[in-house]
């Protein structure tokens, strides 16, 4: 093999290190396998102790249709029903498409600037000239490492916003699955004083029929009746709609509405008690932790700012050119003549009118913003820690005070009432009032269950952040369009 000459191993030598400085900027940049999902699936593993996944293909999604497939066979509890929101919900896998966006302009700010080639021909009668031009952002390049830092630091807040839409499914999941089983729980109630009130009003048409009730007695009865009817007509409607609203979390249609809830709502949980409940939201709040990427990203957003303040932009430009052109000698004979020039240009953008005041200022308005909206974050996350413990343990009292004492009372007043009517101590309208006292507190202590297990879901994600608070009873109320029979 025959040595290269001279101006070929320039050649060769100039395009080696050309290919070596665009390998060292941009070689290790690219696509991450698994689209960037691992920190999300971490995160929501040990917060929630559940499964996300990415559905990029049709292998994963009859995978992830088989699982929750599995999970419908059976009756849904709480924690079955936010992994089927987190394998099946739409909106959280379009959730991840942005992150995948997110990752896919992380990787093109990391590449180095691409050069621009340019190739011209001017031809006259006696000539013709041809030039060859690449030039290319000087500043964008030199800026480079900076740029890829930052654009690193916008996809690690993309991943955080990723995680905190799983978060916050699954909190609206769970708050709405109790609503769901508590509203299952009110038409069972409704169905069952509704069975009863059917039973004495046949009675009382019979003692009617043969005079042993007066007219007044009677209508009283068939009025009560003809109440509880309504009230569990409206109990009815609002279990479709609480069940339907928990559809749209889980992402379901088809043969998959079929699904089964309980009847009734679990017990009560074991009162948690969390010590420096400030500090656990402040250390692990996901939306607190985002404010903080987001600062410091502009920080640093700041500081290219004002490294680069009075450059725009500066563009080297390299030019060959050939010419070739033709002469008339002397004796008449046309001669060729042609030459080869390089030139070395270097483009700079002279800030007359602006010396980067205007990006500067944008740039520290924009990074006290952040830095306000951090401190606002945080005051935020504190008062909304105290406050949804505050109103678990109110909820929790509550919802014991119904289940340990009013509802064994009531039962008690029931009883007696019967008793009385039966040994005619008293006449039907004192029976039918505390009848009607006892549902409107059964009713009541459904509501105050379901709002204790809320307000556990409220609590738990005012620490670790992913879904605002809304299990109070005028939330749940507002979410619900009013409590069943809450009116009678």
């Amino acid at each position: 093999m025959t040595a290269p000459t001279e101006p070929n191993a320039r050649r060769l030598l100039r395009w080696s290190l050309l290919a070596g400085t665009a390998a060292l900027l941009g070689g290790c940049v690219g696509v991450s396998a698994d689209g960037g999902m691992a920190p999300i699936q971490m995160a929501a593993y040990a917060e929630i102790g559940k499964d996300v996944v990415k559905i990029g293909d049709d292998a994963g999604a009859l995978t992830a249709k088989a699982r929750v497939d599995q999970l419908l066979r059976k009756p849904l509890t709480a924690d079955t029903a936010v992994q089927v929101a987190l394998l099946n919900n739409r909106g959280l896998q379009a959730a991840f498409n942005e992150l995948g966006i997110a990752e896919a302009q992380m990787v093109a700010a990391s590449l180095p600037p691409n050069p621009r080639l340019g190739i011209s021909k001017l031809s006259g009668r006696f000539e013709i000239e041809i030039e060859r031009q690449i030039a290319g952002s000087l500043l964008a390049l030199v800026t480079l490492p900076v740029r890829a830092e930052i654009a690193g630091d916008r996809f690690r807040t993309a991943q955080l916003r990723a995680a905190e839409a799983v978060l916050k499914l699954a909190a609206d999941t769970r708050r709405q699955y109790y609503r769901a089983v508590a509203a299952n729980a009110q038409v069972t109630f409704y169905q069952q004083a509704k069975d009863s009130a059917d039973a004495a009003s046949e009675l009382f048409r019979r003692l009617g029929e043969s005079g042993g009730v007066n007219k007044l007695d009677q209508a009283r009865e068939f009025a009560f009746e003809a109440e509880l009817t309504v009230q569990l007509a409206q109990a009815r409607q609002q279990q479709r709609q609480e069940r339907e609203r928990l559809v749209r979390q889980l992402g379901l249609w088809g043969d998959d509405l079929k699904f089964a809830l309980p009847g009734t709502l679990p017990p009560l949980p074991r009162l948690q008690a969390v010590k420096a409940v400030e500090a656990e939201a402040l250390r692990k709040r996901i939306d607190v932790q985002i404010a903080r990427a987001e600062l410091d990203t502009l920080a640093k957003s700041l500081g290219l700012a004002n490294a680069t303040r009075f450059v725009n932009d500066v563009d080297l430009l390299g030019r060959r050119t050939y010419d070739r052109g033709r002469s008339i000698a002397a004796d008449g004979h046309v001669e060729r003549e042609s030459g080869r020039s390089r030139t070395l240009e270097l483009e700079l953008e002279i800030p007359i009118y602006d010396f980067g005041q205007s990006r500067v200022a944008l740039a520290e308005q924009s990074y006290m913003q952040a830095a306000n909206r951090l401190a606002e974050k945080a005051v935020n996350a504190r008062s909304e820690a105290r406050e949804a413990y505050t109103s678990y343990r109110a909820s929790y009292d509550i919802a014991r005070q119904y289940q340990n004492n009013v509802l064994p009372l009531r039962k008690i007043i029931q009883d007696e009432s019967l008793l009385h009517y039966n040994g005619m101590l008293t006449d039907v309208t004192q029976l039918i009032v505390d009848a009607r006292s006892r549902i409107l507190s059964n009713v009541a202590a459904i509501n105050a269950r379901r709002d204790v297990w809320i307000a556990h879901t409220d609590f738990k994600h005012a620490l670790i952040g992913g879904g605002s608070a809304g299990g109070g009873p005028s939330a749940v109320a507002a979410a619900s369009g009013g409590d069943s029979g809450g009116g009678h």
